[in-house]
């Protein structure tokens, strides 16, 4: 594995005072699965992985980033040298990298015009990396575990949303299973999306 560098530092980590206020994501946290963690992208040390995920097929048909190097490098620069509405990070279980993350603010994307969104509205995009982690029920737990950490660290944020694509059963159902609830179905421009919520104090009204 490559050193982190000075310039490593200065260009992927998310600014200091960027629009996440300063969210603790990458705190470790006790899971049914094991010890979890986020990571934050770095592209010398996660591009490669992150690419061979996006070319699984499995991956692909949902997330559209398939092809060369260059295609994901170009997502990932676009978060972790923009404005600080969105952190990509690696999710580590047990030590191991096996999940890809985007933890963003909802309310500030495209997104928030296709539904009644609320300031500090936080969003979650997901994808479990290899064959051997998905229908364990894994995405459920971790889910779970990441808007655990949205809320605590996020006092402003009464809710933490998802858009899967409608067709993405398996998504859908680990949102469900993370304690989301399916609030309305909604057009984006590349699909039609379930609108998952989960909110801070169960009894919230959206």
């Amino acid at each position: 594995m490559a050193p982190t560098t000075v310039e490593d530092v200065r260009t992927e980590r998310p600014p200091a005072d960027d629009l996440l206020d300063r969210l603790d994501h990458e705190r470790p946290v006790t899971t049914a699965a094991g010890a979890f963690r986020l990571a934050s992208v770095r592209i010398k040390r996660d591009l490669l992985r992150i690419v061979g995920w996006m070319n699984d097929p499995a991956v692909a048909a949902f997330w559209d980033l398939a092809g060369p190097a260059s295609v994901t490098e170009e997502h990932l620069r676009r978060q972790l040298d923009g404005d600080g509405h969105s952190v990509p990070c690696i999710g580590l279980l047990e030590g191991s990298p096996m999940s890809y993350w985007e933890i963003y603010r909802a309310d500030l994307d495209p997104l928030a015009g296709h539904y009644p969104a609320l300031p500090h509205d936080t969003g979650i995009h997901l994808l479990i990396g290899g064959n051997a982690d998905r229908g364990r029920g894994l995405g459920g737990v971790l889910i779970a575990a990441v808007a655990d950490l949205v809320f605590g660290g996020r006092p402003a944020c009464a809710r933490v949303i998802a858009e899967p694509d409608l067709r993405n059963i398996a998504s859908v159902a680990a949102f469900l299973n993370a304690g989301f609830r399916l609030s309305a179905e909604i057009d984006l421009p590349a699909k039609r999306a379930a609108l998952m919520l989960r909110d801070r104090n169960p009894s919230f009204l959206s």
